[in-house]
Protein backbone atom coordinates (compact mmCIF):
# COMPACT_ATOMS: atom_id res chain seq x y z
CA UNK A 1 0.00 0.00 0.00
CA UNK A 2 2.63 2.35 0.63
CA UNK A 3 4.49 1.48 -2.50
CA UNK A 4 1.24 2.30 -3.76
CA UNK A 5 0.93 6.01 -2.77
CA UNK A 6 4.43 6.48 -3.32
CA UNK A 7 4.18 5.57 -7.26
CA UNK A 8 1.33 8.09 -7.23
CA UNK A 9 3.05 10.68 -5.73
CA UNK A 10 5.78 10.19 -8.13
CA UNK A 11 3.58 10.43 -11.18
CA UNK A 12 1.87 13.45 -10.06
CA UNK A 13 4.90 15.28 -9.91
CA UNK A 14 6.31 14.37 -12.85
CA UNK A 15 2.36 15.19 -14.58
CA UNK A 16 3.38 18.99 -12.91
CA UNK A 17 6.74 18.54 -13.79
CA UNK A 18 6.22 18.20 -17.21
CA UNK A 19 3.20 20.81 -18.04
CA UNK A 20 5.92 23.42 -16.09
CA UNK A 21 8.36 22.91 -18.82
CA UNK A 22 6.14 22.51 -22.01
CA UNK A 23 4.68 26.09 -20.41
CA UNK A 24 8.33 27.84 -20.02
CA UNK A 25 8.91 26.49 -23.83
CA UNK A 26 5.95 27.40 -25.63
CA UNK A 27 3.39 29.68 -23.30
CA UNK A 28 1.14 30.01 -26.36
CA UNK A 29 -0.43 26.96 -25.50
CA UNK A 30 -2.03 27.84 -22.60
CA UNK A 31 -2.45 31.65 -23.42
CA UNK A 32 -5.07 31.16 -26.15
CA UNK A 33 -7.54 29.44 -23.37
CA UNK A 34 -6.67 32.83 -21.08
CA UNK A 35 -7.51 35.16 -24.07
CA UNK A 36 -11.01 37.06 -23.85
CA UNK A 37 -14.02 35.88 -26.30
CA UNK A 38 -15.32 39.30 -25.79
CA UNK A 39 -12.01 40.73 -27.00
CA UNK A 40 -12.12 38.82 -30.01
CA UNK A 41 -15.64 39.89 -31.20
CA UNK A 42 -14.91 43.66 -30.24
CA UNK A 43 -11.64 43.39 -32.72
CA UNK A 44 -14.15 41.73 -35.51
CA UNK A 45 -16.58 44.18 -34.84
CA UNK A 46 -13.70 47.10 -35.17
CA UNK A 47 -12.51 45.87 -38.46
CA UNK A 48 -16.10 45.40 -40.53
CA UNK A 49 -16.78 48.96 -38.84
CA UNK A 50 -13.40 50.28 -40.62
CA UNK A 51 -14.28 48.38 -44.26
CA UNK A 52 -17.86 50.09 -44.11
CA UNK A 53 -16.11 53.39 -43.10
CA UNK A 54 -14.16 53.45 -46.22
CA UNK A 55 -16.74 52.07 -48.31
CA UNK A 56 -19.12 55.16 -47.23
CA UNK A 57 -16.06 57.51 -47.54
CA UNK A 58 -14.79 56.57 -50.96
CA UNK A 59 -19.25 56.68 -51.73
CA UNK A 60 -18.83 60.35 -50.47
CA UNK A 61 -15.95 61.41 -52.04
CA UNK A 62 -16.83 60.43 -55.28
CA UNK A 63 -20.23 62.40 -54.79
CA UNK A 64 -18.52 65.14 -53.59
CA UNK A 65 -16.23 65.53 -57.20
CA UNK A 66 -19.44 65.20 -58.84
CA UNK A 67 -21.51 67.71 -57.56
CA UNK A 68 -18.58 69.53 -57.74
CA UNK A 69 -18.16 69.31 -61.20
CA UNK A 70 -21.62 69.35 -62.02
CA UNK A 71 -21.71 73.00 -60.34
CA UNK A 72 -18.59 74.15 -61.48
CA UNK A 73 -19.49 72.88 -65.15
CA UNK A 74 -22.72 75.13 -65.40
CA UNK A 75 -24.69 75.69 -62.18
CA UNK A 76 -28.27 75.18 -62.95
CA UNK A 77 -29.82 78.73 -62.98
CA UNK A 78 -32.87 79.54 -60.65
CA UNK A 79 -36.34 78.18 -61.79
CA UNK A 80 -38.55 80.76 -63.93
CA UNK A 81 -41.68 81.09 -62.06
CA UNK A 82 -43.56 83.38 -65.17
CA UNK A 83 -43.54 82.85 -69.39
CA UNK A 84 -45.65 85.51 -71.13
CA UNK A 85 -49.20 84.23 -69.76
CA UNK A 86 -48.19 81.13 -67.97
CA UNK A 87 -47.33 80.61 -64.25
CA UNK A 88 -44.93 77.70 -63.95
CA UNK A 89 -44.70 75.29 -60.95
CA UNK A 90 -41.30 73.85 -61.22
CA UNK A 91 -42.48 71.16 -58.58
CA UNK A 92 -38.52 70.27 -57.20
CA UNK A 93 -38.54 66.34 -56.85
CA UNK A 94 -40.45 65.39 -59.26
CA UNK A 95 -40.50 64.59 -63.03
CA UNK A 96 -43.21 66.85 -64.08
CA UNK A 97 -43.47 71.01 -64.79
CA UNK A 98 -47.00 72.44 -64.57
CA UNK A 99 -48.35 76.12 -65.93
CA UNK A 100 -51.22 77.43 -65.92
CA UNK A 101 -52.92 80.35 -66.56
CA UNK A 102 -56.96 82.01 -67.85
CA UNK A 103 -58.12 82.42 -71.27
CA UNK A 104 -61.05 84.20 -71.96
CA UNK A 105 -63.83 84.80 -69.02
CA UNK A 106 -64.16 80.85 -68.19
CA UNK A 107 -61.36 78.92 -69.91
CA UNK A 108 -58.98 77.56 -67.05
CA UNK A 109 -55.48 76.32 -68.83
CA UNK A 110 -53.23 73.50 -67.16
CA UNK A 111 -50.46 72.06 -69.00
CA UNK A 112 -48.03 68.99 -67.15
CA UNK A 113 -44.65 68.58 -69.14
CA UNK A 114 -43.12 65.48 -68.24
CA UNK A 115 -39.02 65.78 -67.71
CA UNK A 116 -37.30 64.49 -71.01
CA UNK A 117 -38.68 61.08 -72.18
CA UNK A 118 -37.19 60.38 -75.64
CA UNK A 119 -34.97 61.92 -78.08
CA UNK A 120 -33.89 61.37 -81.85
CA UNK A 121 -30.45 61.63 -83.54
CA UNK A 122 -30.14 64.66 -85.52
CA UNK A 123 -27.24 65.63 -87.80
CA UNK A 124 -25.49 68.86 -86.77
CA UNK A 125 -23.08 70.50 -89.22
CA UNK A 126 -19.13 70.89 -88.19
CA UNK A 127 -20.34 68.93 -84.78
CA UNK A 128 -21.49 65.22 -86.40
CA UNK A 129 -24.56 63.70 -84.55
CA UNK A 130 -26.44 65.29 -82.02
CA UNK A 131 -29.99 64.46 -80.27
CA UNK A 132 -33.30 66.43 -80.61
CA UNK A 133 -35.11 65.80 -76.87
CA UNK A 134 -38.67 64.84 -76.72
CA UNK A 135 -41.20 65.93 -73.42
CA UNK A 136 -44.53 64.72 -73.30
CA UNK A 137 -47.72 67.49 -72.86
CA UNK A 138 -50.95 66.87 -71.36
CA UNK A 139 -53.26 69.88 -71.81
CA UNK A 140 -56.44 70.38 -69.91
CA UNK A 141 -58.68 73.27 -70.78
CA UNK A 142 -61.59 73.36 -68.56
CA UNK A 143 -64.51 75.67 -68.17
CA UNK A 144 -65.63 75.80 -64.40
CA UNK A 145 -66.95 72.78 -63.31
CA UNK A 146 -68.00 71.09 -67.05
CA UNK A 147 -66.17 69.08 -69.16
CA UNK A 148 -62.37 69.04 -69.98
CA UNK A 149 -60.94 69.08 -73.17
CA UNK A 150 -57.63 67.07 -72.99
CA UNK A 151 -54.64 66.71 -75.48
CA UNK A 152 -52.04 64.37 -76.06
CA UNK A 153 -48.72 66.81 -77.40
CA UNK A 154 -45.41 65.66 -78.14
CA UNK A 155 -43.07 69.04 -77.62
CA UNK A 156 -39.88 69.11 -79.64
CA UNK A 157 -37.66 72.20 -79.41
CA UNK A 158 -39.24 73.92 -82.83
CA UNK A 159 -42.30 72.03 -82.82
CA UNK A 160 -45.56 71.06 -81.30
CA UNK A 161 -47.57 67.73 -82.41
CA UNK A 162 -51.01 66.96 -81.09
CA UNK A 163 -51.44 62.81 -80.86
CA UNK A 164 -54.58 62.81 -78.87
CA UNK A 165 -57.59 64.45 -77.78
CA UNK A 166 -60.66 63.94 -76.03
CA UNK A 167 -63.71 65.27 -73.63
CA UNK A 168 -63.62 63.65 -70.28
CA UNK A 169 -66.02 64.68 -66.72
CA UNK A 170 -63.62 66.92 -64.20
CA UNK A 171 -63.32 64.11 -61.91
CA UNK A 172 -61.04 61.31 -63.43
CA UNK A 173 -61.19 59.21 -66.09
CA UNK A 174 -62.85 56.00 -66.22
CA UNK A 175 -61.29 52.62 -66.54
CA UNK A 176 -61.02 52.72 -70.02
CA UNK A 177 -62.77 55.13 -72.17
CA UNK A 178 -63.01 55.91 -75.22
CA UNK A 179 -60.77 58.58 -76.89
CA UNK A 180 -61.10 59.13 -80.09
CA UNK A 181 -58.72 58.15 -83.19
CA UNK A 182 -55.01 58.90 -83.46
CA UNK A 183 -54.65 62.72 -84.58
CA UNK A 184 -53.08 61.87 -88.20
CA UNK A 185 -56.02 60.37 -88.91
CA UNK A 186 -58.71 63.26 -88.55
CA UNK A 187 -59.26 65.25 -91.50
CA UNK A 188 -56.72 67.97 -92.53
CA UNK A 189 -58.50 70.73 -91.89
CA UNK A 190 -59.80 69.61 -88.67
CA UNK A 191 -56.12 69.23 -87.58
CA UNK A 192 -55.01 72.75 -88.52
CA UNK A 193 -58.49 74.41 -87.04
CA UNK A 194 -56.91 71.92 -83.77
CA UNK A 195 -53.67 73.43 -83.90
CA UNK A 196 -54.91 76.88 -84.35
CA UNK A 197 -57.32 76.41 -81.21
CA UNK A 198 -53.64 75.68 -78.52
CA UNK A 199 -52.57 78.64 -80.92
CA UNK A 200 -55.27 81.43 -79.75
CA UNK A 201 -54.21 80.09 -76.49
CA UNK A 202 -50.33 80.37 -76.09
CA UNK A 203 -49.57 76.20 -76.69
CA UNK A 204 -47.15 76.60 -79.73
CA UNK A 205 -43.64 76.41 -80.64
CA UNK A 206 -42.21 79.49 -78.60
CA UNK A 207 -43.58 77.62 -75.66
CA UNK A 208 -42.00 74.42 -76.47
CA UNK A 209 -38.79 76.68 -76.90
CA UNK A 210 -38.66 77.88 -73.63
CA UNK A 211 -39.97 74.56 -72.12
CA UNK A 212 -37.42 72.76 -73.68
CA UNK A 213 -34.52 75.24 -71.93
CA UNK A 214 -36.29 75.00 -68.58
CA UNK A 215 -36.49 71.24 -68.42
CA UNK A 216 -32.61 71.44 -69.56
CA UNK A 217 -32.16 73.58 -65.80
CA UNK A 218 -34.55 71.17 -64.29
CA UNK A 219 -32.54 68.05 -65.54
CA UNK A 220 -29.31 69.43 -63.89
CA UNK A 221 -30.87 70.82 -60.92
CA UNK A 222 -32.58 67.27 -60.09
CA UNK A 223 -29.34 65.81 -60.59
CA UNK A 224 -27.45 67.45 -58.26
CA UNK A 225 -30.84 67.71 -55.51
CA UNK A 226 -30.50 63.81 -55.80
CA UNK A 227 -26.91 63.29 -55.24
CA UNK A 228 -26.89 65.65 -52.47
CA UNK A 229 -30.05 63.24 -50.90
CA UNK A 230 -27.99 60.52 -51.23
CA UNK A 231 -24.62 62.65 -49.13
CA UNK A 232 -26.66 63.23 -47.02
CA UNK A 233 -28.47 59.87 -46.23
CA UNK A 234 -24.68 58.28 -46.27
CA UNK A 235 -23.51 61.38 -43.78
CA UNK A 236 -26.10 60.63 -41.45
CA UNK A 237 -25.27 57.56 -39.03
Amino acid sequence: MASLTRSLKRCQLLTKSMLLNSTKQNPSLFKSNLRNPVSQISKRNYISEMRKSAFEGNILRLLRNEIQYELERSSPKQPITKFNSFTVDDRPGEQWVRLTRKFGENEDIKIEATMFDGSIPVSKAGVGEDVKLHSTLIVNISKGDEEVLEMMCSAWPDSIEITKLFVRGNDKLSADPYVGPEFKELDDELQDSLYEFLEERGINEQLTAFLHEYLKNKDKTEFVRWMQAVKSYIENK
